[in-house]
């Protein structure tokens, strides 16, 4: 099955008014691409972000949501109120979540439940710490993480989702997963979901996170199992992440 790539871009907590204005500015000169491309501010620059990207096919993401719907939760913000500015996407369980700010696997489902609620698309951040690696944990890590998944909102509803495989080693470290270490985790997850559905494995996108440059990405795109990449400081590049975005076609 041929599934269209998408290439986001995680902004984490960098970005001013006039660097945003640079930067999608930048970006909007790109010439067209078979893939999607995905940009996900701070929370503040959502609304201005929406501005400068409407009607060029630039898709909108929130880094992150509150899995309760409204109420005394000074702080957080909804998934409606993600809907109210144009997003698309919403990354979830991101390694830095998990790690910094203690999200279990049961929150990151509750997230995704609510995010699939308000019909926009939940990015599912999945991936093993180098210990984990080394002891040879990283297919229970992922399976473990999907799996919390499925068991509340359902195999199917992966149908309206994407996952991001983030090996934790590889993010912010200057280290990445060889091409051909990406694509022997992609098809193990792959083959993870099929246990449940076959037709559902074969529709979802997957996509590599960590470290993700120009320079590495062509032999990534190159894998059959790889859909995309989920790219964080090299976003903040102009220049770079549109090279990443051609090298995915």
């Amino acid at each position: 099955m041929i599934r269209q790539k998408i290439v986001a871009g995680n902004w984490k907590m960098n970005g001013s008014r006039e660097s945003i204005v640079s930067l999608i500015g930048g970006l909007l000169k790109m010439d067209g691409s078979s893939s999607e491309v995905v940009v996900a501010p701070s929370f503040p620059y959502l609304s201005q972000v929406n501005d400068l990207i409407d009607g060029s096919g630039v898709m909108l993401a929130a880094q992150n949501v509150s899995h309760e719907l409204k109420g005394a939760y000074t702080g957080e913000v909804s998934a409606s109120m993600l809907g109210d500015f144009g997003v698309k996407y919403v990354l979830l369980g991101h390694s830095e979540r998990r790690s910094l700010y203690s999200e279990t696997d049961d929150i990151v489902a509750s997230k995704v439940k609510a995010v699939l609620g308000f019909g926009l698309v939940p990015m599912l951040c999945i991936g093993e710490t180098l210990a984990e690696r080394k002891s040879g944990k990283t297919l229970d890590v992922c399976e473990r993480q999907i799996q919390a998944v499925i068991d509340v909102v359902g195999i199917a509803a992966f149908e309206q989702m994407t996952i991001a495989y983030e090996p934790v080693w590889a993010i912010g470290t200057g280290l990445s997963a060889s091409a051909e270490q990406a694509q022997e985790v992609h098809q193990s997850i792959r083959a993870f979901l099929a246990k449940s559905s076959e037709s559902v494995s074969q529709k979802v996108q997957i996509l590599y996170g960590g470290s993700v440059k120009a320079s590495t990405s062509s032999a990534l795109f190159k894998m059959p199992d790889v859909d995309g990449a989920l790219v964080g400081g090299a976003s903040l590049d102009a220049k770079e992440f549109i090279a990443i975005v051609k090298a995915a076609g």
